[in-house]
């Protein structure tokens, strides 16, 4: 699935190579947005031109609009779009945090009401993982709690519980042929701030502290894009060059 194939003895910086279904990921890699199925102002011509080897779409959006019953009658969510290279699908669980005021948090999911007309959607470990499957994503996303920032630690710690709880409960779905499971993105925040916990209860809470890392990371042009409309391609690529500043 994963191959190392190279580390710098100076930063501990890793370059690899992840294999899926639809091809091979060179890591670390940008991957661009498509939330609905589509990369805002591009086609899959442009995204191949711009050699992205992956991309994001979004099970809640997905869900919604199109719907499941499309989605299977397309075949899946690279017949729908046109896409035959790798896709990573998020879970929802970010929708947990921006769409906040129309979601309740439960200890067996999240229950929704619709932005788009008020009706009521639930997602759990299950229900995430079976629309995800429906999609035939290369990588799905475990189904996670998205605390708020700031957060105090009640807060993250209730966060840390309910998703090492669901990403087990995901990890038993059935899955898409060829389908992998992810969890982490960014860590080590959960590790600096509680050094007290076992080992068994810190790793998967790095794996939620990884989703929200990353989602972090994937706001910032979202948000410069609303309130300061800023173009949102640009803001990525300077926050890739930032990244490989950290790096070197």
């Amino acid at each position: 699935m994963f191959e190392l194939l190279q580390t710098d003895s100076a930063t501990a910086a890793r370059r690899g190579r992840l294999k899926t279904a639809h091809g091979e990921v060179e890591t670390p890699i940008f991957m661009p947005v498509g939330t609905r199925a589509t990369v805002k102002t591009l086609d899959g011509a442009d995204l191949k031109a711009l050699q992205s080897q992956i991309i994001l779409g979004n099970t809640y959006h997905l869900n919604l609009r199109p719907g499941m019953e499309t989605m299977r009658a397309a075949g899946g969510l690279h017949q729908f779009m046109g896409w035959d290279l790798p896709i990573l699908t998020d879970s929802g669980g970010f929708q947990v945090f921006s769409l906040a005021k129309m979601a309740k948090i439960q200890d067996d999911g999240v229950a929704f009401q619709s932005h788009i007309d008020g009706t009521s959607l639930f997602l759990g470990p299950a229900e995430a993982m079976a629309i995800q499957r429906d999609l035939a994503s290369d990588i799905a996303m475990v189904f996670d709690d998205c605390p708020p920032y700031p957060a105090d630690r009640d807060q993250v710690r209730g966060a840390v519980d309910r998703t090492t709880r669901w990403a087990r409960e995901c990890r038993e779905q059935p899955k898409a042929e060829g389908q992998l499971i992810f969890g982490a993105i960014f860590s080590g925040w959960v590790a600096l701030n509680f050094p007290e916990w076992p080992a068994i209860t810190l790793m998967p809470a790095m794996v939620l502290a990884s989703i929200i890392g990353g989602i972090c990371w994937a706001m910032i042009p979202a948000l410069l894009k609303v309130r300061c409309n800023t173009n949102e391609i640009l803001v990525s690529l300077m926050l890739t060059y930032v990244a490989a500043l950290f790096i070197d």
